[in-house]
């Protein structure tokens, strides 16, 4: 199935719709120094040069304010951010395991983690968790976002080009930079609250922001925030088992979470010392499949109306930078970091039974530890940089290098034996809902890299801006690899520029990536399709160099490889309107993505495992990790922002951006040729990845019409949000994929300022809208009606209070 091509009319709706309003505000010059948008915004991602602006940024950059952030009803950074750039989408996955508790954001429709996250210009940690249920983002190990307090932002500025060769790996479809509020002036504390029209979902939110004067030479400032969401529920009755009611949970899981970040400098005379670091737990509850008494592993006695397993995640996040910049007599500014990062998650299932466990030891638990995984990164970072006076240049050129050292690990810690305990008796065994990491996935795992970069920027001529930058890395376990990126920008006049940029980048496969392991155990009996005797038998996730995956055709992964390129224009034709497009295409070879289901119960296969020396195995399948695919990703992001000057003091800001975005598979790489003569029946990847996962489940279009009307004490924030059409893919069936409409959402808040206090009263997705239900044949059993695809979740409308007190 095919999405209808509306991209010519829809990618020139943004402009026409400012361009009418310029001709009607022509004569108006008055507007100038009132723009809501400050162009004038020295900006520090993409460039080492002290004095670049937004308005004269080489690439495009988006900076967003923490007011604008405020202004949405979310309290999750990911949210906010989704409902102000149409590139950024953050779907809310749902029954995936604990894919809900650490949810990834998408730039451009390509995998988290082929978004590099900054924090005031230092790499970030990942999260623990990697994605391998069927959900977008599958495969990766992504920055939790949601971790950094949106109190404690000033702004955040969005590089939507490929940065490899200024940062590293990970910064294909760009880099998001989060910037701290600094200094010891001003603060506030707020509360929020609010639930779902349909009487659940309930949440609130409380946080606090100030800062504290050290003597006269520094300052301190902390954010604390603590909250609690309700779960949400959007299940329907089994149709098999209408009798039962609603016995499945399908929706937002119930969280707690606090978070305290901290952040400060102090000046030791000719230098600045600086630190900051972030602490934060977070507590979530997610549902399996709800187990009815039909099902092989209830028991009436534990539970007599069935149950349905609880999946507990209890995440610890952790980080600290700490360093020391200054700028010497000579011009050359210096910075010297440590960085350390990490986040730890504890897995538990309850409400839940071990069947095996019971009929061999007369009882079992109800909540089982399932495990742990924490993964970890420190570094430590030199960046130079000084303005240098070229006498046949008639700007200065900013000469940029440094180096860093990154060193990363991963480990993972087995359960308590009940939560994956088989043993012989035929029950199924392991937890339900979530079997526990058994010994055998256990480990520890680590690397290092040594970077080493160098950039030139200047100013040509008055009209003409250039860079140029490049960086080698050395990474212990794959090797090196060299990024390059050129960019430039011509003025015509004050208000026309073109610009483009052409890169390279790469990627590291994650830690999580080459080594996760996870066994989950089937019971198959006598006479069973797989032609062998009675017996558990293990499907399994394992590490490409494990020695079963090697046999059956498992690599050492490499490094995702990218070519970038953008072409775009920034026009100003009047005082107070601004216009941007930036066409782009972004080139991926040897993406890793997850492998389809290796079967190993045919005789050939076990056969020749035997004679390779792996006789103690009762795998039924395997998939691992692999460089299975090329992909390509093409598209436009257009902007434009108009404030009109509506007399009496009143103001109303206008924004209208766009998101044309077109992924595809260009190439699979061809099966291992081991199962090709074994007469294994396999695809590297499935459809559901190759034309899904990969491709047109997110939506290929989005378009964020936003008005900010200011009267006086008064204001009303109004965002309506087009999602385009996405396509679910079944992995075997093409009768079975489905097309999901595109949605209109709409957003309002009202606000009103008294002395120091805001008051706000808002609703999201006002007029309740869902997405389309899915077919029958997906639902299971009318159970979840709705995608977990879906790019705005399926909760409804959402009504919320806020209160902040700011000084």
């Amino acid at each position: 199935m095919k999405h209808p091509h509306r991209f010519p009319h829809l990618a020139l709706l943004p402009a026409a719709l400012l361009l009418a309003c310029s001709a009607a505000h022509a004569q108006d010059t008055s507007l100038g120094t009132k723009s809501a948008k400050n162009l004038g915004t020295v900006i520090v991602t993409g460039t080492r040069a002290d004095n670049r602006t937004e308005s004269s940024s080489l690439t495009p950059v988006d900076v967003v304010s923490a007011q604008l952030l405020k202004q949405t009803g979310t309290t999750e950074l990911s949210t906010a951010l989704a409902r102000v750039i149409p590139s950024l989408t953050f779907p809310r996955p749902s029954a995936a395991d604990t894919a809900d508790s650490q949810r990834p954001a998408q730039l451009r429709g390509l995998s988290p983690d082929q978004v590099l996250v900054l924090v005031d210009g230092k790499r970030w940690h990942p999260g623990a968790i990697i994605l391998t249920n069927g959900v977008l983002g599958r495969g990766s190990q992504a920055v939790d976002l949601n971790t950094i307090p949106i109190d404690a932002i000033d702004h955040i500025e969005v590089l939507r080009d490929g940065a490899s060769a200024q940062y590293g790996s990970d910064a294909i479809a760009g880099v998001i930079n989060i910037v701290l509020k600094k200094g010891a002036e001003g603060g506030d504390v707020a509360l929020s609250g609010g639930q779902y029209s349909a009487g659940d979902g309930r949440k609130w939110q409380g946080s606090a922001n100030a800062g504290i004067p050290l003597s006269d030479a520094g300052w301190i400032r902390f954010t604390a925030q603590a909250g609690h969401q309700d779960y949400t529920n959007r299940a329907g009755p089994n149709r098999t088992r209408p009798q039962e009611g609603v016995t499945q949970r399908y929706g937002d899981p119930e969280v707690t979470d606090r978070n305290l970040m901290l952040n400060g400098q102090y000046d030791l005379g000719g230098a600045q010392l600086y630190a900051f670091g972030h602490y934060g737990k977070r507590d979530s509850v997610s549902p399996a499949f709800f187990r009815n008494l039909d099902n092989a592993n209830a028991v009436p006695s534990l539970y007599p109306n069935g149950y349905l397993p609880l999946e507990n995640a209890q995440a610890t996040d952790r980080s600290l930078v700490v360093g020391i910049r200054g700028k010497t007599d000579g011009g050359w500014r210096w910075d010297v970091s440590g960085n350390y990062g990490g986040n730890r998650v504890s897995y538990a299932t309850f409400n839940t039974l071990n069947r095996a466990y019971l009929n061999d030891f007369g009882s079992t638990p109800t909540r089982f530890h399932d495990g742990i995984l924490d993964a970890a990164q420190q570094s430590l970072d030199v960046d130079i940089a000084k303005d240098l006076s070229v006498g046949w240049l008639p700007n200065d050129v900013t000469l940029a290098f440094g180096a860093e050292y990154l060193r990363q690990s991963y480990q993972i810690r087995a359960g308590d034996l009940p939560s994956y305990y088989t043993g012989t008796s035929g029950f199924s065994g392991g937890a339900q809902g979530f079997g526990g990491y058994q010994p055998a996935n256990a480990g520890s795992h680590d690397r290092h890299d040594v970077a080493e970069y160098v950039s030139v920027e200047t100013n040509l001529t008055d009209r003409l801006g250039t860079s140029l930058a490049v960086r080698h890395e050395d990474y212990s376990d794959f090797g090196t690899t060299t990024s390059g990126a050129l960019a430039a920008r011509f003025d015509f006049t004050d208000r026309f520029a073109l610009r483009g940029s052409a890169s390279t980048g790469f990627r590291a496969p994650s830690l999580a990536q080459q080594y996760y392991s996870y066994t989950s155990s089937l019971y198959f009996g006598e006479g069973n399709s797989l032609g062998l005797p009675a017996g558990i038998y293990n499907t399994g996730l394992v590490s490409s160099t494990s020695a079963i995956a090697t046999l059956l055709g498992g690599e050492p992964l490499k490094p995702e490889k990218s070519r970038n390129l953008t072409f775009g224009a920034v026009w100003s034709p009047v005082d107070g309107l601004d216009l941007s497009a930036d066409l782009y295409q972004i080139k991926i070879r040897d993406r890793v993505t997850l492998s389809s289901t290796i079967s190993t119960t045919s005789p050939a296969v076990r056969d020749y495992l035997a004679a390779n020396g792996i006789t103690n195995t009762n795998f039924s399948g395997i998939s691992y990790f692999t460089n299975a695919v090329n992909t390509r990703t093409r598209g436009i992001d257009l902007v434009a922002s108009y404030l009109f000057d509506v007399g009496d003091g009143a103001s109303l800001h206008t924004t209208v951006s766009y998101n044309y975005n077109k992924n595809e598979v260009t190439d699979v790489r061809p099966n291992p040729a081991v199962l090709d003569a074994l007469g294994v029946s396999f695809r590297r990847i499935d459809r559901r990845d190759q034309f899904g996962l990969l491709a047109d489940t997110t939506p290929r279009s989005k378009l964020i019409f936003n008005w900010l009307y200011t009267n006086g004490r008064w204001s009303l924030d109004s965002t309506l949000t087009r999602y385009g059409s996405f396509t679910s893919y079944n992995s075997t069936n093409p009768a079975l994929d489905q097309t999901f409409d595109s949605k209109w959402l709409f957003d309002l808040a009202l606000n009103y300022s008294m002395d120091r206090w805001m008051f706000t009263v808002g609703a999201d997705n006002v007029f309740d809208s869902y997405p389309d239900r899915v077919i029958e044949a997906s639902d299971n059993n009318g159970a979840m009606p709705y995608s977990v695809f879906s790019p705005f979740g399926f909760n409804g409308a959402y009504v919320y209070g806020k209160i902040r007190y700011s000084w």
